[in-house]
């Protein structure tokens, strides 16, 4: 294991001595692109400035906090600076508009990145230099009232079309913020809004994207990482930012179902980090007691945490525009893995978020899958095909023989005690998703080839 140490700066005036640990490995992140704030960030807030959103300098400081998170998470390979092979030590110090009001929150975005990524982080923060103390562009038209009503996450996936669509359906007028990353998630991100253009061409909605990578090579001497579990903090960092932009108290809607908001390991070999967090209930609680701590006037929902995804399916406010829209979204797990087989990007058919994609569909599934037939042959165990679905099949008999180990088994992830109302519910909707998926696995084969 190596510790690592990212240390932000605003181009290279800014100079000031960060102190390190003799056994820490420092590198630096500038922040600057001539006189554009880099990475995706200086564009977003121009685009921003063109829907009239003025989001604050706390805001802004946000963005640049999740620009050093994503630079850690994406560039630290767990397989070479991890001692375990997956959680590593990094140490973050971040140029901030007001460090006093950032390091008294500094305990709680910890316990948010220590969750999420399975990573053990520190985040410091300093004031940013006299060059870049105002950084938040102030809302162009004041006197114009802002159109949107609402933010809403906008993954280019199932879940999130389907919020779009209730949002719309509900006379909302909400903000549709995405991440553009890899090419096939942008592919499907810009499809989906078109077709919602088209279904309903005279409501007021638009879109935000923040396109964020960094290239190979930003910490001298390691590869990159493939696992980008910190990456929800990104989109969350924009959806805030948007949502402040609006001058007023805002709702940021995380659309997800209940089964993947829980993430329950399918079985022994899924447990901690290997499995996402991205909308746990525990990590949401976390961003509302920060944006708290920090005096922003908003809350992140997920609208659909005691709903399966077919039930989201079923129950969604206009079948016709999701009908439209499903063969374009994009639920897979890692869409870019065909391309190592030559073929094009897309579904695999067989990752956990496919199967439980395929499940919600089962009956009117326009989707193209890598693997179109489970039923065609014996999945080989021991290789990607037939993992995941061995492992759903091994849940979804242990919990038929045991249905009351609902309750027990949704807490492996991660406390539910920010809810304590809800665990019935969890243990339920937990019961009736795996139950989704048993219903496609019926007939297929399973075993070690």
């Amino acid at each position: 294991m190596r510790r690592h140490l990212l240390i932000g700066h605003f181009g290279t005036k800014d100079d000031v001595g960060i102190p390190a640990a003799s056994d820490e490995i420092v590198s630096e992140l500038d922040l600057l692109v001539g006189d554009r704030l880099g990475h995706g960030i200086g564009y977003a807030l121009s685009d921003m400035e063109k829907l009239n959103l003025g989001p604050s300098e706390v805001a802004v400081d946000l963005m640049v906090l999740a620009a050093h998170i994503h630079a850690a998470d994406t560039r630290l390979a767990r397989s070479t600076e991890s001692q375990d092979g997956w959680s590593r030590e990094i140490r973050l110090v971040v140029p901030v508009s007001d460090p006093k009001l950032w390091t008294r929150s500094a305990s709680i975005v910890k316990r948010a990145l220590d969750f999420l990524t399975g990573d053990r982080w520190q985040i410091g923060f300093r004031a940013r230099p006299e060059a870049q103390a105002t950084l938040a562009i102030p809302r162009p038209k004041p006197l114009l009232p802002v159109p949107f009503d609402a933010i809403n996450l906008f993954s280019g996936g199932l879940d999130s079309l389907i919020g779009a669509i209730d949002t719309l359906e509900a006379g909302g007028a909400p903000l549709l913020v995405s991440h553009a990353g890899e090419g096939a998630v942008s592919k499907s991100q810009e499809e989906c809004y078109e077709v919602l253009k088209t279904a309903y061409p005279d409501a007021a909605f638009d879109r935000l994207r923040i396109w964020m990578t960094f290239g190979d090579g930003l910490i001298d001497g390691v590869e990159s990482e493939s696992t980008t579990r910190g990456r929800s903090f990104l989109f969350f960092s924009l959806g805030v930012a948007a949502g402040v932009g609006l001058g007023k108290e805002f709702v940021l809607r995380v659309p997800e179902n209940g089964l993947i908001a829980l993430n329950v390991p399918l079985d022994r070999l899924r447990l901690g980090a290997l499995s996402t967090r991205t909308t746990h209930p525990f990590y949401m609680a976390r961003w509302n007691e920060l944006l708290d701590a920090l005096g922003i006037d908003g809350e992140l929902v997920n609208p659909y945490w005691n709903k399966t995804k077919g039930e989201m399916v079923k129950e969604c406010t206009n079948r016709d525009a999701l009908d439209a829209a499903t063969g374009h979204s994009l639920s897979c797990s890692s869409p870019a893995k065909a391309r190592w087989k030559g073929e094009p990007q897309g579904h695999c058919g067989y990752c956990l978020p496919c199967l439980i994609r395929r499940a919600s569909l089962a009956g009117n599934d326009p989707t193209e899958y890598g693997v179109q037939d489970l039923t065609e042959g014996t999945l080989d165990t021991r290789q990607a095909e037939g993992q995941q679905v061995r492992s759903f099949q091994l849940a979804i008999g242990r919990l038929a023989r045991r249905p009351d180990l609902a309750r027990v088994l949704i807490h492996k992830p991660g406390p539910l005690s920010d809810y304590p109302d809800r665990i019935d519910s969890y243990a339920d909707v937990y019961r009736r998703g795996l139950e989704e998926v048993g219903k496609i696995l019926n007939g297929v084969k399973t075993a070690p080839s």
